[in-house]
């Protein structure tokens, strides 16, 4: 089997598709890598708001996870490639990992916030490239994906507040 049997009819043009496609693989990087951030504070997490940002992290770690299918579905689905190791997504995350031996929770909330909306940017600029490539499908999917990232970047921003 070569890269050509791995090409997916579409009536999409190619050059359009790359262009989304690279989008959405540096969206999947970010999705992991941002899911695997959510899961190490969702185990490492202490104080007294333990239980809440525990269950919070391990929410949102899940909703992040499911859909990095879809994503990864999408791009194939347009005839591309996707990412393929952990390598191949360290290669393509924007997002900075996080291998403290201790984060407090409150750099906890901050921090995932703020690569949430990181993802929101790029999932903005990848709805951009599906609009000229003319791509409805991912477009649609874009808005849903958005509209998480945002909620968790409340949810993360309300959790913080003082007071």
């Amino acid at each position: 089997m070569t890269a050509a049997d791995l090409k997916t009819p579409t009536d999409l043009k190619s050059n359009a598709t790359k262009s989304v496609a690279e989008a959405l693989n540096g969206i999947l990087a970010d999705s992991y890598a941002l899911y695997f951030k959510t899961k190490n504070f969702h185990w490492h997490v202490s104080g007294p708001h333990f239980r809440d940002y525990h269950l919070m992290f391990d929410e949102q770690a899940a909703q992040i996870l499911a859909t990095t299918d879809a994503i990864a579905e999408r791009v194939r689905k347009t005839g591309n490639t996707t990412l393929r190791s952990i390598g191949d997504i360290a290669r393509h995350q924007t997002l900075q990992d996080n291998d403290a031996t201790f984060v407090s929770p409150d750099d906890m909330l901050a921090e995932l916030r703020q690569d949430n909306l990181k993802l929101v940017e790029a999932l903005r600029a990848a709805k951009e490239a599906a609009d000229e490539a003319n791509d409805n499908a991912t477009d649609g999917l874009l808005d849903d994906w958005t509209d998480q990232a945002e909620e968790r970047a409340w949810f993360l921003f309300e959790a913080g507040r003082k007071g």
